[in-house]
């Protein structure tokens, strides 16, 4: 028999070739099923209802002809016609009778099955596959039915007709609609797969791309204890996994992020059949649902399953808790990201210097604002209004009719992967998820804006807060000549920024990495232990709870923070500036008026910079850092790390600085690792060719150069009026600091943003033909549309 004609095909049988019988979801399961064994590639065995099944059950039982009735009356601008006509269409379809035939050839597969795993009623998960789901266009993710851990043959047929009566859910029914899809031509598929027990270990989701920004060198694992399906619900914050492509296949163990989630419930077997909720044990709440070889392990299937479709994807995986071993159970195109060919820039600024209401974990990166909407259950978005900011605890696919509708929304719960997440990034609509609050602070009819600009920094302010969009056509962008490099410090805007037309990245400041993400003092980690303040050790323990060795905790989000910069422009260069916080900048991290000193005279000219590194009080703490940029290079691979020294007044403190970073494992020439250092003092341009000696090149730092050669404190606006950059004096020691790099062909660039802001200066420093110019995102096409004018 043609399997065109068959009502039951086995994942074996199923190619991609095969999507109008068996839908995108099973196709695929087959497709890697036969394609990916070598690669070692786990995914639970079953088969699939086919389409030709599906009309055959609505015929039998004269459903095809009263489903045309009752779609006559629908009317799709009406939501009260949208419940009334799925009501309708559901009831018949549940109301109906399996053919006798289709009826004993689901049970003898169902049996086969048990036989293969053997047991006597083995446990499955029957998921709908719509023939047109799952389209690289489109995405019906999580608005048809699943039921998980189905056993025995009463509750298989049950199953199964509660997955045909979902084709129309109200919200597949919406979605159609939006999408143009003939409701009557749409058929539907069932699978029927093994269930790993992922009760008893973790599950979750992995994209082979960044959801938010479609940065596609990395995987993004979601995981949390217990069945999957409570990250689509967003009552629980997965734990977080990004993985370095291009070096994991280098041989690397490049996880370069890992967040911990907040994993307080999760779903297990019920004795009855389906699923229960429960508490997750205190202890385990602390600890990551993955180990790192597991994490590894699932990047390299998503990347094999990437190569096979070659396309981004978004998969699902679990754990079997008896046996250990994980298991892909479907895998579908990535439908926000993969298609997009656009070659256009776009950029939000924000106005406002005030304070955010609320704060929670930005989707997207656009703007919207609108009055709020606060609907505590489904049940009331009929009162809903377009253009309202919707606010509520959490939604899921029920709620999509007005999801179109929204200027954005905001919840109390969810992640990067919940539904709320999933179907704002597919709509293109601002979503700030996990607030915690706004449901008890927001009010309905109040105006907000919700800003969603600075990476996962969402931000939801009272009002209308002036913005402004601008979009740059980057086939129009020049190229030119001189070396266009970014500034940048905040680690998650780095895939984003890595879009902009660049040669790297000239300055990667620590500073903000160590304010923002690590936010205590690293010498009070280093000697936590023998702290005797109380409520100092109270403030450090409650942000590195799940950290028993607090110098672990500093050594890894500084190295997590600086691969995230180094991967987003890999391999491009990346310049790692060592932290060059002042004294009265130290004191306010936690625990920072224990180690340094207070009320420091000057500190733009005190203890910073190189001299701290060496220095018997800091150098722990500089060790420290060398230990995590080793982690980055040689752990994450990531070799386009390069370093630079700030603030070296003299040569000696240069080489004292080099052999401390030697004794660390940052030897400067072994494995491609390159050191600058930064020409800010008058010494470094007096004493240049003694600098390049030890050093290979020089970063011009204007502002502070200015500062110190004119003696103009940079913080006195009083006295900004002598002089600037411009000055007869600076630029002769900029032209010398070019010309001797160029001579001795060492690296020369500058990392500021006066070429971006006056124009002349700009204009000077391509006449001295200065290699490169390292600018903050925001001026970088501005400078390059002025560097080329000026050129002309």
């Amino acid at each position: 028999m043609k399997k065109s004609q068959k009502y039951i095909l086995w994942f074996k049988e199923i190619s991609s070739k095969d999507i109008r019988l068996v839908g995108g979801k099973n196709a695929s399961l087959g497709e890697m099923l036969s394609k990916l064994g070598r690669k070692r590639v786990n995914i639970p065995d079953g088969f699939s209802l086919t389409s030709r099944a599906f009309w055959y059950f609505l015929k039998e039982n004269k459903i095809d002809k009263k489903l045309k009735e009752i779609f006559k009356k629908f009317n799709p601008r009406s939501l009260k016609s949208l419940q009334e006509t799925g009501r309708a269409a559901r009831n018949l379809i549940l109301k109906a009778e399996f053919p006798e035939d289709l009826k004993r050839e689901i049970e003898r597969a169902y049996k086969k099955l048990s036989r293969k795993y053997q047991e006597e009623n083995t446990d499955v998960a029957v998921r709908s596959s719509g023939v047109a789901e799952d389209a690289p266009t489109m995405s019906f993710a999580g608005q048809f039915e699943t039921f998980l851990n189905i056993s025995g043959e009463a509750n298989l047929l049950i199953a199964i007709k509660k997955c045909l009566a979902s084709t129309f859910n109200d919200r597949v029914i919406a979605y159609r609609e939006e999408k143009k899809v003939p409701h009557l031509k749409f058929a539907l598929s069932v699978g029927v797969q093994k269930m790993a027990r992922s009760d008893l270990a973790s599950s979750g989701v992995m994209f082979t791309l960044d959801t938010e920004t479609g940065f596609d060198k990395v995987v993004l694992i979601n995981s949390i204890y217990g069945i999957g399906e409570m990250v689509v619900k967003g009552k629980i914050t997965p734990d977080e996994f990004y993985i370095f492509k291009p070096t994991l296949k280098q041989g690397y163990r490049s996880i370069i992020l890992k967040n911990l989630g907040r994993k307080t419930r999760k779903y297990v077997y019920h004795k009855k059949g389906g699923l229960k909720e429960v508490n997750v044990p205190s202890s385990k709440q602390l600890k990551f649902s993955l180990v790192d070889d597991e994490i590894l392990t699932l990047a390299r299937w998503g990347s094999a399953i990437e190569e096979l479709y070659k396309i981004p994807q978004d998969i699902e995986w679990a754990k079997d808790g008896k046996t250990g071993e994980l298991f892909i159970t479907q895998s579908r195109p990535e439908t926000v990201h993969a298609l997009k060919k656009s070659r256009v820039f776009e950029e939000y600024q924000i106005r406002t210097k005030k304070p955010p209401l609320l704060r929670g974990t930005a989707i997207g990166d656009k703007i919207g604002f609108g009055k709020v909407h606060l609907i505590a259950d489904v049940s009331k978005i009929s009162q809903f209004k377009k253009g309202e900011v919707l606010v509520t605890k959490m939604t899921d696919p029920d709620w999509l009719p007005i999801m179109r509708n929204c200027s954005a929304i905001v919840t109390d719960e969810g992640g990067k992967t919940c539904h709320s997440a999933i179907v704002s990034r597919e709509l293109g609509i601002p979503c700030i998820v996990g607030t915690e609050k706004a449901t008890q602070i927001l009010k309905t009819g109040k105006l907000v804006t919700v800003d969603c600009t600075l990476g996962l920094n969402g931000r939801i302010y009272l009002g209308k807060v002036p913005f402004k969009i601008k979009r740059y056509d980057l086939k129009k962008i020049p190229k030119l000549k001189t070396k266009i490099m970014i500034n940048i410090g905040a680690p998650e805007i780095a895939f984003k920024t890595s879009f902009l037309p660049n040669d790297g990245v000239g300055l990667a400041r620590e500073e903000f990495i160590i304010a923002e993400k690590i936010r205590v003092h690293p010498l009070a980690l280093y000697h936590y232990k023998k702290l005797k303040n109380k409520s100092i050790k109270k403030s450090i323990e409650r942000i590195t709870i799940e950290h028993k060795d607090k110098k672990e905790y500093f050594r890894k989000e500084l190295a997590e923070g600086i691969a995230q910069i180094a991967a987003a422009f890999y391999p491009k260069e990346v310049i790692v500036r060592f932290s060059d916080f002042k004294t009265n900048e130290y004191r306010q991290l936690i625990g920072g008026e224990l180690f340094e000193p207070k009320d420091e005279a000057n500190p733009m000219l005190g203890w910073r910079g190189a001299s701290r590194y060496y220095d018997e009080k800091f150098k722990p703490a500089f060790l420290m850092e060398c230990q995590a940029i080793k982690r980055v290079r040689d752990v994450f691979g990531l070799k386009n790390v390069k370093l630079m020294v700030p603030f070296c007044r003299t040569v000696e403190e240069g080489k004292k600085v080099l052999n401390l970073m030697k004794k660390a494992g940052l030897e400067r020439g072994k494995n491609g690792l390159e050191v600058y250092v930064m020409a800010e003092i008058p010494s470094n341009v007096i004493l240049a060719e003694e600098f390049l000696k030890i050093f290979d090149g020089v970063s011009i730092g204007s502002n502070d150069l200015t500062q110190l050669s004119l003696g103009i404190d940079r913080d006195n606006a009083y006295l900004q009026k002598i002089g600037d950059e411009r000055n007869e004096a600076i630029k002769k020691m900029i032209s010398k600091i070019i010309r001797l790099c160029k001579m001795k062909r060492k690296y020369c660039g500058i990392c500021g943003d006066a070429p971006s802001s006056l124009p002349d200066f700009a204009k000077f420093l391509m006449d001295c033909k200065i290699p490169s110019m390292s600018l903050s995102p925001d001026a970088v096409i501005k400078t390059i549309l002025n560097l080329a004018k000026l050129k002309r």
